[in-house]
């Protein structure tokens, strides 16, 4: 089978070295990578993630013969230009997250993207994690009821130098890290009724950063929270997620190499009664990912996430941070 085409604009991005999967991956042949700013270049040329791949302008990339897919990971701010020219010459996109600093903009991205039927595939990181599979198929089944209740917390420890990195984002740490849990969120409990931001500076850093947040999320029958702060020690370690339905609970922690603990009100396939330990299989960022978009390229399934959450995610992310929204985007 013919590999995948594939180019990466942008190294802005804290998450653009996942250029490494592809180049690992059997499905893609990576092309090249552009990157306009001369200084992002010379340090991205140092890291072995593009030691011995083409560099090249924009224009270039967009000339190469049978290209099909394109990472888009640029700085947030640029993440929209970019690739709504992407999608106008008929490319498929890996959009990195969060998607860009205007709602409206990111709305008419994926109606064109749509009738194009071209994939544009978020970059949030859990959703092929294990305990996150593993969750949604628990969901699916009805083994946990009707959820009522879920708190998630991605947080992490930054030095006032790493901080200086989080001011670009328009909503502070929850826009930066809230929006790998959002994503989840919806996916799990659909878009929020309502959303209550509770943004904080908590640091004695003077630096302005709302480092300290917290997102209620409102739905008919259930509510969910949402935390960030790059405040706290070992944060990495902390980060979880628990849902609790009327029929079960499930805790997974922490996310990054999750292993479970699930309580079932009854037996259920193969798990008893009860709480229980659940080993989780190790997992690598972007690989499920990667393999999942080449599937989509070549006409193999259909999208696990639609255009429709993508905009609930980050129409959510916007609430849950305390920016406004326009209703009429």
């Amino acid at each position: 089978m013919a590999k995948i085409k594939y180019g990466q604009v942008g190294v802005g991005h804290p998450h653009a070295s996942k250029m490494s999967v592809y180049r690992e991956s059997d499905d893609y042949e990576v092309v090249g990578v552009v990157e306009p700013d001369e200084n992002l270049r010379r340090q991205a040329e140092k890291n072995a993630t593009y030691e011995g791949l083409p560099w090249m302008t924009f224009d270039e990339l967009l000339d190469v013969p049978d290209l099909q897919v394109i990472g888009v990971e640029t700085k947030v701010a640029d993440l929209l230009d970019v690739a709504e020219k992407c999608i106008a010459t008929d490319k498929h996109i890996h959009l990195d997250k969060p998607a860009g600093n205007d709602l409206s903009q990111f709305r008419r991205l994926l109606d064109e993207a749509s009738r194009k039927h071209l994939a544009v595939q978020m970059g949030y990181m859990y959703r092929y994690n294990p305990g996150a599979v593993m969750l949604r198929d628990f969901l699916n089944r009805g083994w946990l009821g009707e959820p009522f209740e879920l708190h998630a917390v991605m947080s992490k420890k930054m030095d006032a130098s790493a901080r200086q990195g989080m001011l670009q984002y328009i909503g502070g740490t929850l826009f930066d890290l809230g929006g790998h849990l959002i994503d989840l969120v919806v996916g799990y409990l659909g878009e929020p009724t309502k959303v209550h931001a509770f943004p904080q500076h908590s640091s004695k850093i003077d630096d302005g950063l709302l480092d300290n947040m917290l997102a209620v999320l409102e739905y008919p029958t259930a509510t969910a929270t949402v935390r960030t702060s790059v405040n706290e020690v070992d944060g990495f370690d902390r980060r979880h997620l628990t849902l609790c339905g009327t029929e079960g609970t499930f805790h997974m922690q922490p996310l990054d190499n999750p292993d479970a603990k699930v309580a079932f009100s009854q037996p259920r396939g193969k798990y008893q009664k009860g709480y229980q330990d659940i080993d989780l299989p190790s997992y690598r960022r972007y690989v499920a990912d990667a393999a999942d978009l080449a599937k989509i390229v070549r006409n193999e399934k259909d999208p696990d996430f639609s255009y429709e959450h993508d905009y609930a995610v980050q129409k959510t992310l916007f609430l849950a941070c305390g920016l406004p929204v326009d209703e009429g985007a």
